[in-house]
């Protein structure tokens, strides 16, 4: 007679709440990743001005406009300015309100913010959402998806990158050691493409 023997060890059975508490780890995490892999700075903060959390893009933010100060748990003037105006409104804590403005250092970085109140129960207290959003990097990105759509060359992509951060022809041209002409003579080209893109979408 052959009689078989189960060697395997026994497989523990995961409890339904330690199958919940595995999933929100998980959700966690992947949140985690979205915030941090975003490009616009994601600041929460506390009434008196502390930060609960910042991804990246924050910390490099705050760190540009304090123009190189970066404590571990400090907000720029120019940001907390903001964030004060808010709570000075909270005279009215029903109504969704979002403040927003623009901080501006140079050509290059125009930072635009939007300051609203969070109030999420795994935080315990009403805190402040703070997103950062670099303005020239965001029309560089559209003005990449235009180079492609338009199918500009190497030199007018560059070109036309310049123009969309607000270059004037002749800051073009001194940035890229070109004639004042010879931006006239590519952005006239620019132009004549994207009209021909625009006719033959209609």
């Amino acid at each position: 007679m052959i009689s078989i023997t189960n060697t395997l060890a026994p497989t523990a059975v995961e409890s339904p709440e330690l199958n919940n508490a595995n999933l929100k780890t998980k959700q966690l995490d992947f949140l985690q990743k979205v915030i941090e892999g975003l490009q616009d700075g994601i600041l929460i903060l506390t009434e008196i001005g502390e930060i609960v959390h910042a991804n990246a893009s924050a910390r490099s933010i705050c760190s540009q406009i304090s123009q190189g100060i970066s404590q571990a748990n400090f907000v720029p003037p120019a940001i907390w300015h903001h964030c004060k105006s808010l709570i000075d409104w909270s005279l009215f804590p029903n109504q969704h309100i979002i403040l927003s403005d623009e901080i501006v250092l140079n050509k290059l970085n125009i930072f635009r913010l939007r300051v609203r109140w969070l109030d999420v129960d795994p935080l315990q207290r009403p805190c402040l959402l703070v997103t950062i959003e670099n303005k020239c990097e965001t029309l560089k990105n559209v003005a990449i998806a235009e180079v492609k759509k338009y199918d500009l060359t190497r030199r007018e992509a560059e070109i036309w990158l310049l123009y969309r951060c607000n270059y004037s022809y002749k800051e073009i041209a001194g940035q890229l050691y070109i004639s004042l002409n010879t931006v006239k003579k590519h952005m006239k080209n620019i132009h004549a493409k994207r009209q021909a893109n625009i006719h033959t979408q209609n």
